[in-house]
């Protein structure tokens, strides 16, 4: 019987210790068990001069699916999704510069065109082979890029509430940045962490208050420097939105949408079918502008069902 109870309360003994005392190795032992359910592992690849972070799983000798993580997210962002996915497909998720673990460099160019071509030099460093290429947000606006820029280069598309196209509707986030001296995406302090979340994600989950300061440390540490690539890129969605450009599209594409995005207007979905010839769309009712994050399975499943035809 003791050795029986040892068993039981000595691992939840060791979580206590760890939230109260190291909250930074609970985080980090969290991540680790995230990427082992999925199977990926960290590795990093010089490209251009720069080290690329990112997360690899699956059999490489499958269809290789690229993974591009929104704006202030990281490779991670994926790895809720991975558990579905590496079994029939070889996953890679990079860090893009200026976030995660990548170099944060305020001086770089964080223009759309700049960071396509930059996540083209990635995959040509690892020898990825025409890849199927799907991104969420930022990284949607960029996958949608590197569809029109490299149209050869890949063998499918896949769009996670894409940013780069402008809906019949402004969302909250427009609304929110209209005079250009908010930004809504941008924590100004600890405290208005449970705002932002709130704003992404339909249904926020509770965070313990021990672990947020380890949660969004990078997220406080990088604030200026997020706030001016921000206001790079809704400059950039302001003044060039791909609209008129989405019929040069070729690749079999995917639109998957959550109906309570605050961040891009669920209207962007008819103007993307309507501009992709041939695309298909998934519109869920209950996640908001993380997919992948809000409804793993059901995202994967969704994926997975499109990259199995034809």
């Amino acid at each position: 019987m003791k050795i029986l109870l040892i068993l039981v309360f000595a691992p939840l003994i060791a979580l206590a210790l760890l939230y109260f005392l190291f909250p930074g190795r609970l985080v980090a032992l969290g991540r680790w068990l995230l990427r082992r359910r999925g199977g990926t592992v960290q590795k990093s690849v010089t490209v251009e001069g720069r080290a690329w972070p990112y997360l690899e799983g699956g059999d490489p000798a499958k269809p290789t699916l690229l993974l591009v993580h929104g704006f202030s997210g990281d490779k991670d962002n994926w790895s809720f999704l991975a558990p579905y996915l590496t079994r029939d497909y070889h996953v890679v998720a990079p860090d893009l510069p200026g976030f995660g673990e990548n170099e944060r460099n305020p001086a770089l160019a964080y223009d759309i065109a700049a960071q396509t071509a930059r996540l083209k030099a990635f995959a040509d460093a690892l020898g990825l082979q025409r890849p199927h290429i799907a991104g969420n947000s930022m990284g949607g606006w960029i996958a949608l890029r590197y569809a029109l820029d490299y149209p050869d280069a890949l063998a499918s598309l896949i769009l996670l509430d894409n940013a780069g196209v402008n809906g019949t509707n402004e969302s909250d986030l427009q609304k929110q940045a209209a005079n250009e001296d908010y930004n809504p995406l941008v924590l100004a302090s600890l405290e208005d962490a449970d705002r932002l979340v709130a704003m992404v994600v339909h249904k926020p989950p509770y965070v313990p208050r021990r672990l947020k300061p380890v949660l969004y440390a990078d997220a406080l540490r990088y604030r200026d420097q997020l706030d001016a690539a921000f206001w790079v890129i809704a400059t950039e969605m302001r003044d060039h939105p791909l609209n008129d450009r989405l019929g040069e599209v070729k690749v079999p594409t995917l639109i998957i949408w959550g109906c309570h995005d605050r961040l891009i207007d669920v209207s962007c979905v008819a103007e993307l079918e309507r501009g992709i010839a041939g695309s298909r769309s998934h519109v869920f009712e209950h996640v908001g502008h993380v997919p992948m994050v809000e409804d793993p399975k059901a995202t994967a499943a969704v994926m997975r069902e499109f990259l199995a035809k034809p």
